[in-house]
């Protein structure tokens, strides 16, 4: 399992949709086969996983919404499960 970087960017995989679903009560990642419904804090980090932000700017605006949590490790390792799962992707630069 290789550990993500904090420099990388990630952004949600072309193959999954990422949205609220009112009927699951929860964000999910639709593709062609089905759903994924995610937990609340598998949703916080996908929001942020935009393309725009590096790994580590996505931890610091978690930690700031969150700030008596230690975070880093977490979302290292979901942000490691996703990417080995398909469901996001490091941006290539322009």
């Amino acid at each position: 399992m290789t550990r993500p970087q904090l420099d990388a960017v990630y952004v949600v995989s072309n193959k999954f949709r990422f949205q609220w679903e009112p009927a699951q009560q929860a964000h999910v990642l639709l593709y062609a086969e089905g759903m994924i419904k995610l937990n609340s804090s598998a949703a916080e980090v996908l929001k942020r996983l935009d393309g725009t932000r590096t790994l580590a700017a996505v931890i610091e605006d978690l930690q700031r919404k969150f700030p008596n949590a230690a975070l880093e490790d977490d979302v290292k390792e979901f942000v490691t499960v996703a990417h080995e799962q398909g469901w996001i992707s490091v941006k290539e630069p322009a």
